[in-house]
């Protein structure tokens, strides 16, 4: 390649000063040294570049047609220098996040606003499509940030505590029991059971099967409204985090019962890559996440 930044950058500056003695004062470099490389382009392209006109230079045809590429280059470069440097600070950028369950997404909403006061260049991206393989895709770098509740030991991994929720069982308010003041694993026993998830990949069918509890029926269902609605019209049980369906509890349309007198809790963890470094805005994604869904807890615990 014949052509090389400097040398748009001197067309450029010729050009805009009229003369090479201007010019190299803009460029911060001696007259000859500019002179030099003038005529190195020239003869490497075989052409002028400049003609002289009344004590100035004008461009020549070849000079007319390296300033237009030369003015798309060098702005271009301009503004890749400045995105890299919004990157290199942390102001742009995609924070790929993805969740173990499918209902943990109504944390984003109160989230973004102080998060976007802090980085207002810098999108939350939610990646709906592994939730059934988050960890996978973390390690696959399909996503930046995990939020799990079922983490092995992984020293590639580092995990953030980040909150605690609990899991109800949620029945339509004649059912048989709402007489309890909990549920055992033997009482969902032959119950059609709606779940967000198959029976393979539910944790809470997993802990029915290591009691020997086998539903009458095992029916995912992706959506908690829809779930909601099932259970409200008597078709069946569900097992969720209590805060999904506070608005519900509220309303009193069904009841929550606590699973085992102890009751279900799932501890929530934001799990990153250690390999990938800790950005600015990924920490204060965890700490606004931490945040914002204990405030929920706390909240739903009160209906």
């Amino acid at each position: 390649m014949k052509l090389e930044i400097r040398h748009l950058q001197l067309v450029q500056a010729i050009t805009s000063e009229g003369s090479v003695t201007r010019a190299a004062d803009r460029l911060n470099v001696t007259q000859s040294a500019l002179s030099h490389q003038l005529r190195e382009i020239e003869d490497r392209l075989g052409t002028p570049l400049f003609l002289r006109v009344n004590r100035r230079l004008a461009l020549a045809p070849a000079g007319e047609r390296l300033l237009q590429s030369a003015r798309r280059v060098l702005d271009e470069i301009r503004l890749a220098e400045e995105d890299i440097a919004r990157l290199a600070t942390h102001q742009d950028g995609v924070i790929r996040v993805s969740t173990e369950c499918y209902t943990c997404y109504q944390w984003l909403p109160p989230l973004l606003q102080p998060f976007h006061k802090r980085f207002p260049r810098v999108d939350v991206e939610i990646v709906p499509d592994v939730t059934r393989r988050t960890l996978e895709a973390l390690h696959e770098r399909k996503i930046d940030l995990a939020l799990v509740y079922t983490t092995r030991r992984d020293p590639r991994l580092r995990v953030v505590p980040v909150f605690e929720d609990e899991m109800v069982v949620i029945v339509p308010r004649e059912h048989r029991l709402t007489k309890k003041d909990y549920v055992l694993p033997g009482d969902l026993e032959g119950e059609h059971l709606f779940m967000h998830a198959p029976a393979e990949e539910s944790a809470f069918a997993k802990t029915l099967a290591r009691e020997g509890v086998r539903p009458r029926k095992h029916t995912a269902v992706m959506l908690t409204g829809a779930i909601v609605e099932l259970v409200r019209a008597g078709i069946g049980v569900s097992a969720v985090p209590r805060w999904t369906v506070a608005h519900e509890l509220r309303a009193g349309d069904i009841v929550a019962l606590p699973f085992t007198k102890k009751g279900l809790l799932r501890k929530w963890g934001a799990a990153t890559l250690k390999t990938a470094a800790l950005q600015p805005p990924v920490e204060t994604l965890i700490e606004l996440l931490s945040r914002v869904k204990l405030a929920v807890v706390s909240d739903t615990n009160r209906t």
